[in-house]
């Protein structure tokens, strides 16, 4: 273990010593998203922000510099940005966070870009409301520094062709386990959550314990992600909704901008989805749900942190730890960003390190 934590830590000295500026690309044909990006990406923070009209532009700015990171809109003329977006991956695999309106149809087309490869998605700025200028940026910050450390891989596939008739014919076959209502399962990811949550949940039988995750991802955006999960898992997937009662076979997602916690209720738990400020720099936090399972449910728990740039979630997955819960951090190898599990197999949080492939036997494993 002291081995380990010596080769962590080195990695932290070495990047904490090279502190260059993130070259940053913004492709968008608002000039006002463009000015307001640029201006809560300042240098002075680390970032050099060019700016493209359009994905034709951006193709030639780009033949003079490679971006660390594009910030990408959906809806541009002359070429959308899915289809800038797959010639990217195919040609030149850069970092993309899609810049996607709230709401509308851009929602499940943002859905589609994290399938295509994108690493992350941000909400549009809220045009001349201070509150961006604060809260939001310092999320638009964190979500940009992610991406930049962001380990791309190719697109496994599209899962849209993807049937739940289907999956129980292809999947592996799980260990049995106890079914009783009060075994559940807390899972957090941040950047590269979306396939990696999709990898654990397509391995989940009908009659796994229940599941409560969180995915750091913009409010709007949960549902369409949550309903995306659905159509491709054997498992019943759902944006959590306050109030709701957790049964086995059914995952809850927290909705973005919402804190999401568990409560447990005789031999059941309950949800709680409130507002309220940023914990350990999110909102959904990790830690709040991970110390509220390690509250209600103890023993009867299974903890897992995955992929993601930051801390959320290692004090909650120590507390779950503490309160015996089983614990479970992703393997570096298997991350799209090292941090999240980093910093809970620093802190001693995780009983098992697992690649991802191996995190829902291992827990399946122990309910």
């Amino acid at each position: 273990m002291n081995r380990l934590h010596d080769h962590l830590t080195e990695g932290s000295d070495r990047s904490a010593a090279r502190v260059e500026l993130l070259n940053i690309l913004v492709v968008d044909d608002s000039a006002t998203v463009r000015q307001v990006l640029t201006a809560v990406l300042p240098e002075k923070r680390g970032f050099r922000v060019t700016v493209a009209a359009d994905p034709l532009i951006a193709t030639q700015k780009m033949k003079k510099f490679q971006p660390d990171v594009i910030l990408l809109d959906l809806e541009m003329p002359h070429m959308d940005g899915m289809t800038f977006l797959k010639k990217l991956m195919a040609e030149n695999p850069i970092p993309v966070v899609i810049c996607s309106a709230l709401t509308g149809p851009t929602t499940d087309a943002a859905i589609r870009a994290l399938e295509c490869g994108a690493v992350d998605i941000i909400t549009k700025p809220a045009i001349g409301v201070r509150g961006f200028l604060e809260e939001s940026a310092l999320l638009l910050e964190d979500t940009v520094r992610a991406a930049a450390a962001a380990r791309l891989r190719k697109p496994l596939r599209h899962t849209a062709t993807t049937s739940k008739s289907t999956l129980s014919k292809t999947l592996a076959p799980c260990p049995a386990f106890n079914t009783q209502t009060d075994r559940i399962i807390a899972i957090g990811a941040s950047t590269g959550g979306t396939e990696a949550l999709l990898h654990v949940f397509e391995q989940m039988p009908p009659d796994c314990p229940g599941i409560v995750a969180v995915q750091h991802m913009p409010e709007g955006f949960t549902a369409a992600f949550a309903r995306r999960l659905n159509a491709s898992c054997e498992i019943e997937v759902r944006e959590a909704a306050d109030g709701d009662l957790v049964f086995p076979g059914r995952a809850y997602i927290a909705p973005g901008n919402h804190h999401l916690l568990v409560h447990r209720i005789g031999g059941t738990y309950s949800l709680e989805v409130r507002r309220g400020p940023l914990v350990s720099r999110h909102r959904p936090s990790v830690d709040v749900l991970f110390r509220s399972v390690a509250q209600a449910a103890g023993p009867k728990a299974v903890g897992i942190l995955m992929t993601g740039m930051g801390e959320d979630g290692a004090d909650g997955l120590l507390a779950m730890k503490h309160a015996k819960s089983f614990t479970i951090a992703q393997d570096e190898a298997t991350c799209v960003v090292f941090g999240m599990p980093r910093a809970a197999i620093l802190r001693g949080a995780a009983d098992e390190v697992q690649p991802l492939q191996r995190i829902a036997p291992a827990a399946l494993a122990v309910m």
